[in-house]
């Protein structure tokens, strides 16, 4: 079965993650896998079960196996595999000939931006001769970083000798632009940084998948994750095949058994360093930069590796991972200490924390230290003088005030507030203008900028995320490839992720500020990271708490939500409604019911500006079912363009982890022609399948950092695993005049609210932080 784009198939009702991993999805399969699979479980088919989510963010159980979802394919924007859907999907079905849209899209310019990022630190370390000492060439964390890299690569050391160090304040870069507005610069060429795949190449890995028993739609995915020698490479390390989006432990297995007989086994080398990397990538798809080393053995060990250590060690020396020491040693002085000894002046034992040792890919490493450097560089070169107090005192409301003198004092700023408090980070910016300064506002979606640019009162004042970074959208960039801008305000910093966070200041100039705003009791971000709360938690810079309250009915239910209370609140005007149902079945029905006729009737709001939102894709009341039947309500037809037909609501994924609302206008020969939020766009035919799904209802993830005039939030029984605080609080606060709660979860919903707070993701950045020196940072 093919996942439909957003979707985990296989899962029923769930979009929010467990974050622990040990290991990832251990205990789903059956021992069916343990043969070598036949048609329909062939090795390097994707477990439907197994597909990542290109659209959810992680953080949220399994509630049709009790296991991990899979969450979002965090890696899409691998280098070798930005030109292909197929990189995004797993396995595409399209003709493997079929050559990549040749046009530039937002997604491509921001993987290719983030691709810049890689290759210039790549540039760096190639730069190198030999290996270096930690601390000599470079310095600090990164310093140490590089050395471990080719230490491991040249044999010289195991790669347990090798851990994290404080970094020294790095140096700056490069002066702050001038003030000229300098011209737009176009976007890198997408089709210049993506990898051209020969037929020669395609022809070679399919021989070799068809040897092995895969299916040969698996090429175009193989040397897009493999490279040009992917036959080659795969004949003589099958487990390679784990490379590949959505292949499992036992298809590659499988697929090893059927090219190298009986000279394969559990304790192969080669099969164990591929295992060890796909627990970590699939980690990285619930969220974390790393894991723990004892979790990455205990999933080696429920993979029949016999010596989980004896593989960590080995993946490390062969540089599949990167280990990394969190605390500090014990020192000679601090023995008799840990064994429970005094000190001459009779104190207390002390007694140390046990040293935690970290795994972790080199793309997530190599991206925490490139921001956690490029957060200090911001701190520590902005120029702290400048006078803001007229501004301030013009303020609208004391917490804009509060911002706006925090901002003119730090160069790195975190403010933090509701939906209400989004009217600060616009006074700022209004603020800031008015003062000369090239100030701008980066949101997450398109419905956030439009709301940002209502706030300012100038639509210049607002872009999303990814048009700032394409070029698409934003002042372009000076000689220095940096951003135009003298400050740049993040709303919806939650959904920032460790690789696009990295790529953002990388691309300010020294000497810019940067205020990261959101509300930290949402969702997080689809990506491997946790930005925002590493940032607030390092206190590594200002931070700003508002003390505007969100308004109304809604707001007071959100914001009781936020500290853990489900109260009744006071509704009026039936701001807020409750529709107990008791299946399913029911629950589709309440839900068609509310979105064609009843809120429409009472609050003259049409369907097509009402969401709906649940808990999962699968299940009777998933998003697929209730799309189906929101669809044959209020837009039936023969889904001629592909399963779509003009006017229906639709989310179109161009990469993980961004949901753009759309609607179909028509179909031709270059493919679906969509209006998302009035601007055109023509998804190819040959992605139509892997990134255009309808859209009246999507998951909490999917509606992170949008809203809407009313929202109906849909809770059917076997949605209660799925449920958690920050996935009740994002889902009920999508609607601005109006919610309604299907509700068929009976105590599991305050129970949710009450006692499951947000899923830990494992990460770097916060100790890198904490480390590096930012004296004027406010504790």
């Amino acid at each position: 079965m093919t996942a439909l784009p957003g979707e985990t198939p296989g899962t029923v009702g769930t979009d929010t993650p467990q974050d622990t991993v040990s290991p990832p999805e251990a205990g789903a399969e059956g021992p069916e896998h343990a043969e070598a699979p036949d048609a329909s479980d062939a090795p390097g088919v994707p477990d439907a079960s197994d597909a990542p989510d290109p659209s959810d963010a992680p953080d949220a159980p399994d509630a049709s196996e009790g296991g991990e979802s899979s969450g979002t394919a965090a890696d899409a924007e691998d280098d070798d595999a930005s030109g292909d859907a197929e990189a995004e999907a797993g396995a595409d079905a399209a003709p493997a000939e079929a050559a990549p849209a040749a046009e530039l899209s937002e997604a491509q310019a921001e993987l290719a931006a983030q691709r810049e990022l890689r290759e210039r630190i790549e540039k760096r370390k190639a730069e190198k001769t030999g290996p270096i000492a930690a601390g000599t060439g470079l310095s600090g964390t990164a310093a140490e970083l590089l050395a471990a890299v080719r230490a491991v690569e040249s044999g010289e050391k195991a790669g347990t000798a090798f851990f994290d160090r404080p970094a020294e304040a790095p140096a700056a870069r490069r002066p702050a632009p001038a003030a000229a507005q300098p011209p737009r610069t176009s976007a890198p060429d997408a089709a210049r940084t993506a990898r051209t795949v020969t037929p020669e190449a395609l022809d070679a890995v399919r021989a070799v998948l068809t040897e092995g028993g895969a299916p040969e739609a698996l090429a175009r995915a193989a040397v897009g994750a493999l490279g040009e020698q992917a036959a080659e490479l795969l004949r003589t390390d099958p487990w390679r095949l784990l490379a590949v989006p959505g292949v499992r432990p036992e298809q590659a297995d499988g697929f090893a058994r059927a090219l190298l007989g009986a000279d394969c086994g559990p304790d192969d080398g080669r099969r164990t360093a591929a295992l060890v990397g796909w627990v970590l990538e699939r980690a990285a798809l619930q969220g974390h930069t790393a894991l723990d080393a004892d979790v990455v053995r205990t999933a080696l060990a429920e993979r029949a590796v016999g010596d989980p250590d004896a593989a960590v060690r080995d993946a490390v020396e062969e540089g599949v991972a990167l280990v990394f020491q969190e605390g500090d040693e014990p020192s000679a002085d601090d023995a008799g200490a840990a064994d429970g000894e005094t000190d001459e002046a009779g104190d207390a034992d002390v007694v140390r924390e046990p040293v935690q040792v970290l795994l972790g890919l080199d793309r997530y490493a190599l991206a925490e230290e490139s921001l956690a450097d490029g957060l200090a560089r911001l701190v520590n070169a902005c120029e702290k003088a400048a006078d803001w107090a007229e501004a301030a005192a013009s303020a609208p409301s004391p917490s804009a005030a509060e911002l706006i003198r925090t901002t003119a004092a730090a160069g790195l700023v975190a403010h933090s507030g509701g939906e209400a408090a989004r009217a600060e980070p616009a006074a700022l910016i209004t603020a800031a203008r008015g003062l000369g300064l090239r100030a701008l506002g980066a949101t997450h979606s398109e419905d956030g900028r439009r709301r940002l640019a209502a706030a300012t009162g100038d639509p210049d004042t607002a872009v999303t995320l990814s048009g700032l970074l394409s070029g698409a959208q934003g002042p372009g960039r000076d000689e220095d490839g940096a951003l135009a801008l003298d400050l740049l305000v993040v709303l919806d910093a939650p959904q920032l992720d460790v690789e696009g966070a990295a790529v953002l200041v990388e691309a300010l100039a020294d000497g810019a500020r940067l205020v990261l705003s959101g509300d930290p009791g949402v969702l997080g971000s689809a990506g491997a990271g946790r930005v925002f709360a590493d940032v607030l938690a390092s206190h590594a810079c200002p931070q700003v708490v508002s003390r505007t309250p969100d308004p109304g009915p809604i707001g007071e239910l959100v914001s009781g939500i936020g500290i853990g209370e489900l109260n009744q609140v006071d509704a009026p005007g039936k701001e807020v409604v409750i529709v107990p149902v008791r299946d399913a079945g029911e629950a589709v029905h309440r839900t068609v019911q509310l979105v064609a006729d009843s809120v429409p009737r009472a609050f003259s709001i049409p369907s097509g500006e009402t969401q709906v939102i649940t808990v999962g894709h699968g299940g009777a009341a998933g998003t697929r079912a209730l799309n189906e039947a929101l669809k044959q309500r209020l837009n039936p037809g023969p889904g001629r363009f592909g399963g779509f037909d003009p006017g229906d609501r639709v989310v179109h994924v161009p990469a993980p982890g961004r949901a753009v609302p759309g609607v179909v206008l028509s179909a031709d020969a270059e493919g679906l022609r969509l209006d998302c939020g009035g601007v055109p766009v023509v998804v190819p035919q040959e992605r139509v399948e892997s990134s255009v799904r309808h859209g009246w209802a999507l998951s909490a993830h999917q509606a992170a950092g949008m809203r809407w005039p009313a929202a109906v939030v849909v809770l059917p029984g076997d949605a209660a695993q799925g449920l958690s605080r920050p996935w009740v609080y994002t889902a009920f606060g999508r609607g601005e005049r109006h919610l309604s709660v299907v509700h068929g979860v009976d105590q599991a919903l305050p129970r949710a609210v009450a006692q499951v707070p947000a899923q830990e993701r494992t990460t770097r950045l916060r100790p890198l932080l904490e480390a590096l020196p930012t004296p004027d940072a406010a504790s």
